[in-house]
C-alpha cells in the first residue's frame, strides 16, 4: 500500500484556549515492533487533550506530543509482531497522537470495529471504556446489584459508566448540573440523577439507598468533595478517584475511615505501560466486546467536527453542554 510521507496533524502551538489549536504538517509516522500504523477516521476528544492544551498534562516520555488518546481507523502498516492485518478496521487506546491522518497504535490495545458500529462511534468508546471498567470495575469491584455512584453523569466517562452499570446489573446515581441533564442520564439507564446544584447529592443517596450509602463511587472531581463522598459511602465501601477538578489536596477522618472499614483508591490510565493496557483490552475483548458486536452497548454521542476544527470541539467540552462524547474526523470511514 503506497502511503504519504507527510499528514494533516493538530498541533498545541502553546499553552493556552481552544484557539491554540492549529493544523499543521509533519511527516507520516513509521509503526515500531508491535505498532500499527492507524489510517485515522476519527478521534475522541477527552478532558486530558484539553489539560494537554493548557500546558497542564505532558505527554509521557516516548509518547507523541500531538493530542489525541484514542482512535478509529483501518490499518494501513504494521511492525514486527503486530498480529492485526492491513485492512482491519480498529479502535485504539493510545498514548497521543490521535489529532492526525495517521496515527500510531499499540497492538495490544487495538480492538476490531464491529459491523454497524461507525468510526465515529468506534473512536468514542477507547478511553471511557477502558477508564470506567479500571476503576469502577476493578478497583472499585462494583458488581451486580451495587449502588454507586459516579459524578459527571452526563460526560463522556458519566454516560459510558451508566451504560456499563445498567448492562451489568449495578445501580447507578450520578450528579449533573442542570434538570434536563439529568433527564438525559435517566434516559440513559441511569437508576437516579442529581442535580447537584439544587440538591445535596450526599442526602440523596443516602435516601435513595435507604439510609446504606453508595458500595463505590467514582469521583472526578477532588477537593472538597472528598469528605462530602466519604460521608454517603457505604460502610465496607470503594471510593476511587480519576480527577481532581476542584483541587488535589482534601482532609478527610481518619478514624471514620478505619471505623467503617473505607477503601479510598485511585489511579491515572495515560502513563499506564503497554503491557497493563493490553491486558485490559484482552479483558474488554472477553467480558464487553460481546456487548458491542451485538448493539447493545454504543457510545452517547455528542457532536462530531472536523478534524480542522478542533478548536471549536474543546471549546464545546469546556462549556459543559455537552451530553456523551465528542468527537474529530479526520477522514472518510
Amino acid at each position: 500500500m503506497d502511503l504519504p510521507d507527510v499528514m494533516t496533524a493538530i498541533e498545541i502551538s502553546q499553552p493556552g484556549g481552544p484557539e491554540v489549536l492549529v493544523p499543521v504538517t509533519r511527516p507520516v509516522p513509521i509503526p515500531a515492533a508491535g505498532e500499527l500504523l492507524v489510517r485515522v477516521a476519527a478521534a475522541g476528544v477527552n478532558r486530558p487533550d484539553v489539560l494537554q492544551r493548557r500546558g497542564f498534562y505532558p505527554p509521557p516520555p516516548g509518547a507523541s506530543d500531538i493530542p489525541g488518546l484514542e482512535i478509529a481507523g483501518t490499518v494501513v502498516a504494521a511492525g514486527e509482531g503486530a498480529t492485526h492485518h492491513i485492512g482491519t478496521r480498529v479502535t485504539a487506546l493510545i498514548a497521543g497522537g490521535g489529532y492526525a491522518e495517521y496515527a500510531i497504535a499499540p497492538a495490544a490495545t487495538a480492538l476490531p470495529v464491529p459491523d454497524g458500529l461507525s468510526m465515529a462511534e468506534a473512536a468514542a468508546l477507547p478511553e471511557t471504556l477502558f477508564t470506567v471498567w479500571v476503576n469502577l470495575f476493578e478497583r472499585g469491584f462494583a458488581s451486580e446489584g451495587d449502588w454507586v455512584l459516579v459524578h459527571g453523569g452526563t460526560s463522556g466517562i458519566g454516560t459510558m459508566a451508566i451504560s456499563l452499570c445498567r448492562l451489568l446489573g449495578v445501580k447507578a446515581i450520578v450528579t449533573c448540573g442542570s434538570d434536563e441533564k439529568c433527564a438525559a442520564a435517566l434516559g440513559l439507564g441511569a437508576a437516579a440523577a442529581v442535580n447537584y446544584k439544587t440538591q445535596d447529592f450526599v442526602e440523596e443517596v443516602k435516601r435513595l439507598t435507604g439510609g446504606a450509602g453508595a458500595n463505590v463511587i467514582l469521583d472526578m472531581v477532588g477537593g472538597d468533595y472528598l469528605p462530602r463522598n466519604l460521608s454517603c459511602l457505604a460502610d465496607d465501601g470503594r471510593h476511587v478517584s480519576i480527577a481532581t477538578q476542584r483541587g488535589v489536596t482534601a482532609e478527610l477522618n481518619i478514624l471514620d475511615v478505619m471505623r467503617r472499614r473505607l477503601t479510598l483508591t485511585g489511579s491515572t490510565l495515560r502513563p499506564r505501560p503497554i503491557g497493563f493496557k493490553g491486558l485490559v483490552a484482552e479483558e474488554l475483548r472477553r467480558e464487553i466486546w460481546p456487548f458491542v458486536d451485538s448493539g447493545q452497548l454504543r457510545p452517547v454521542m455528542d457532536r462530531t467536527f472536523p478534524l480542522a476544527q478542533a478548536g471549536a470541539a474543546h471549546a464545546r467540552m469546556e462549556s459543559g453542554a455537552h451530553v456523551g462524547k465528542i468527537v474529530l474526523l479526520a477522514s472518510e470511514a
